[in-house]
Formats: structure tokens, sequence, C-alpha cells
């Protein structure tokens, strides 16, 4: 395959593929949330209520096994190509989503848009590493990540808002005039060098299996003990075909002249640390993201927006401390600055267990303010020192893959940390019902969130280990021309 220089984009063009990606960033971390607080609309009007959570487990799959097959085809086809296809689909999508007569159909239309949502969180980390160099980075990364949590922290209340005022079919509206200015400005601006004209080869086979293989195993990780117990036939089968699919999806890549997971994606150790690493940060996120808000709302008494506001205390420290994480990095280096960053996102979340019952709301958040300030210099030094690492050929490739990782570590945590809630509530449980949250007490619900922060601290304790077991005390940067090539 010819290689290619980074997109030529002239400085001064930067400015709108900026807003472009931070509007797709914000289509793609939107409408993972949006969906939660307008459910029982969604309900009453189109019924389903036994397969409603297939409203965020789908969108959820299609976005997660698609992240390595644009991956690739951003590597091969370039970004603009990918980008805009994946903000179309996306788009047609939410279109079809708005006009939904079935929750059958309205499920359908939700992965359609995750297919397109793949597109949209992979390109866009690559080409925010493609427009600038490695000092200037941190500053559209942290831009990125201010987004990305910004919108993941006001997707319920949005959510709400619409269905409650207007209407739950605005929810999917609203993406139109977002994401059509988007692709202006991606089509407009956005420029990528001439390539050479070449016989390209696309690895469909892999991606097939690829797809078919993370389908099995993230619905078998999110829908189990949900919709069936985790020993029942449901789960073993799932787990049984993920694994066989596994099997043959290695073969498969091992032979194919362009694998859209190719083998030294594993065998780099730069790579394989901070793929591991940033899994492990997709499983420790769950607690705060998934648990907190219940706490907030069970134990400190709080309402829903409230409890929101609890958990946004982390939404604005991440970012600063992202932005600042280059001063540290470029003096001590990628490795080390974040395991600085993961050892006190450790000890913050061994902290939440010693808060006082029940506690004032200033508590929790201040854990969560301290927390977001720990992993904003974990995860953004490891996403730009790996994407420094690679050529331009190979760098969607790379960022793909860390954030299929990523996306894969969730799914496992809500299954993990889901089973161990349950388990505690179970033990504590003297009145009420397991399925009915609101007759919990609120001294079950503290303790089970409390093993919860401990379980992601432990998944905390993996990732400090991936990387000091793993990765080189330096990463192998490359120049900028090499990066370039």
């Amino acid at each position: 395959m010819p290689q290619a220089a980074a997109p030529a984009t002239a400085p001064h063009r930067r400015g709108p593929v900026v807003a472009a990606l931070m509007m797709g960033m914000a289509l793609a971390a939107l409408d993972g949330t949006i969906v939660s607080t307008a459910v029982p609309q969604i309900v009453g009007d189109l019924g389903g209520l036994s397969v409603f959570s297939w409203l965020f487990s789908g969108y959820l799959l299609a976005v997660t096994v698609t992240l390595p097959v644009y991956g690739k085809l951003s590597d091969t086809f370039g970004r603009k190509p990918v980008l805009i296809a994946g903000i179309v689909l996306f788009l047609i999508g939410s279109l079809l989503c708005a006009a939904a007569w079935s929750m059958a159909s309205l499920i359908a239309f939700r992965i359609v848009q995750g297919l397109g949502g793949g597109a949209l969180q992979g390109t866009v980390q690559t080409i925010a590493a493609d427009l600038y160099p490695l000092k200037e980075r941190p500053r559209i990364q942290a831009r990125l990540s201010t987004v990305w949590a910004t919108s993941s922290v006001a997707g319920p209340a949005l959510g709400g808002l619409l269905a409650g005022y207007a209407d739950w079919r605005w929810i999917f509206l609203v993406n139109l005039p977002v994401g059509a200015v988007a692709l202006w400005l991606i089509a407009r601006h956005l420029t990528e060098p001439a390539r050479a004209r070449a016989k390209v080869r696309v690895d469909w086979p892999g991606a097939l299996a690829i797809f078919t293989t993370g389908t099995l195993l993230l619905t078998a990780l999110v829908q189990g003990g949900v919709a069936w117990p985790w020993l029942s036939a449901p789960s073993l089968a799932l787990f049984a075909g993920a694994t066989v699919l596994m099997a043959v999806t290695v073969l498969i890549e091992r032979r194919a002249a362009e694998p859209i997971i190719p083998g030294w994606v594993w065998r780099r150790r730069t790579i394989a640390a901070v793929n591991l690493s940033l899994g492990a940060l997709g499983l420790l996120m769950v607690a705060p993201t998934v648990f907190l808000p219940t706490y907030a709302q069970s134990v400190l008494g709080l309402g829903p927006i409230a409890a929101g506001f609890v958990l946004s205390a982390m939404t604005l420290s991440w970012p600063i401390s992202a932005a600042f994480s280059n001063r540290l990095y470029t003096r001590i280096g990628f490795r080390l600055t974040a395991v600085i960053g993961m050892t006190l996102a450790i000890l913050v979340l061994l902290a939440f267990p010693l808060l006082p019952y029940p506690g004032e709301p200033w508590q929790p958040a201040l854990i969560m303010l301290l927390l977001g300030a720990a992993l904003g210099l974990f995860q953004l030094p490891l996403i730009v020192g790996v994407q420094s690492t690679v050529p331009w050929s190979e760098r969607g490739t790379t960022t793909a893959s860390v954030l299929f990782c990523r996306q894969v570590g969730q799914s496992l945590g809500a299954a993990l940390f889901g089973a161990i809630a349950n388990a505690v509530l179970a033990t504590r449980l003297t009145e009420g019902d397991l399925n009915d949250p609101g007759t919990l007490t609120p001294t079950a619900v503290d303790a089970a969130v409390e093993y919860v922060y401990v379980g992601a601290a432990a998944a905390g304790a993996l990732a400090l280990v991936a990387l000091l077991t793993l990765a080189p005390r330096r990463f192998p940067v490359l120049t900028d021309d090499d990066r370039t090539a």
C-alpha cells in the first residue's frame, strides 16, 4: 500500500476543521446517554418495555465493533471520506429514529446510528492527531475531552427536557442541523494530499469476522445478568460462539494481505500496553458514571439534576489536567506521567469508602473533582504518546485499537460491577425488592457502591501493571518527518 503524507490542511483552516471535530464528538457522546431520561415517554408511545435496554446496547455494540474497521479504512482511503461517510450514516440513522413506528424499528435505527458513531469516535481522534504536531496536540485533545465529558453528563438532562417539553423524537432531530454543519465544514476545509492510485485490498472477511465476534461477545457482556442469568444457556452459547469466532478471526487476519487488526498492534510493546491500560480505564470509569448518580439519589437524597452535578465535577478537572499534562510528560515522559495519574486515581477511588454516611454532597463531588484531575494525567499522555509512535499510515488503526479496547472495557465493567453491586445488595437486603431500586435501603446502596469503587481501584491497578511491565520507559516517538511518512 502506498504511503501518504499527513493531511495538508493549512493552519488558517484548522479552526473550522476543529469546530467540525468538536461537533462530531458531541454527536457521538450525546447519543450514548441522551436517550436515558426519555425512556418513559418512548415506551409510553411505542411500547416494548421488555426490550428497551437495547436502545443503549444496540448503539454501544455498533460503535464498538466498527471502530477497528473504520480505523483501517481511514489508513487505507484517508480520513476525510471515512468521516464524511460516518456523519452521513449517523444522520440517516437519526432521521430514521425520529420516524420510528415501533420499539423494534427504533432499536434497528439506533444500530444504524451506532454504525456511523463508530466512524465519528475513531476518525475524529485520528484527524486531531494529524492536524497538530506533538507539542500542540494536548490542546486539541483537551478540547475534545471537554466536549466528550460535558456531552456525556449533559445528555440525560437534555433528553429529559426535550422529552418533557417537546417530543422524544426531537432527541434525534436535533442531530440533523449540528451534523449538517459539521459535514459542510469537513467537506470544505479538511484537505488531504493527493494519493498515488493503487489497487487497494480491503480485508472484508476480516471485517465481518471482527464485527460478528464483537457482537456476540458484547451481547453476552451487556445482557448477561440482566436479560438472563450468567450461567444460563443464552450466556454460555454466546460466550462459546464468541470464543470460536475469535479463533476464526485470528486465522483470517493472519492470512490477510491487509488485515483490519494487524498483528503489530499487539506485538509492539507500547501499543499493547496502552491498549490494555485504556481497557482498564474503561472498566474503571463504570464506577462513577453508572453508580454515582444512584448513590447521590438513594444515599444523599438528591434529585436527578443535582446528582448529575455531583458527577459533573469530574468533567471540570479532567480537561484542565489534560491540557497541562504536556508540561509534565515533556519532562518525565509519557509512561511516568500516566503512572502518576493512575496512582493518584487509585488513591482517590480508595478514599470513597472512607466518606461518612450519609455525608454531604460536596464530599463525593470533591472525590470526582480529584478523580478527573488524576485521569486527565493518565489518559491524554497515553493517547498522544501512542499516536506519536506511528506514521500517518498506521495512526488510524492504532487510535481505533485504543478506543476499541476502552469500549470493551466499559462493557466488561458494566457487567462485572453490576454483578458485584447486585451481590452486595442481595446480602444486605432485609426489606424490599432487588429489582426495584426504590425499595432498597440507603445503607445497602452505600455498601454496594463502596465495593464498586474498590473494584474500580483494582482496575486502576491492572492499568499500572500493564504500563510498568509492557511499556518502555520512553515511548519510541517518531520525528515529524517520520510521523507523516
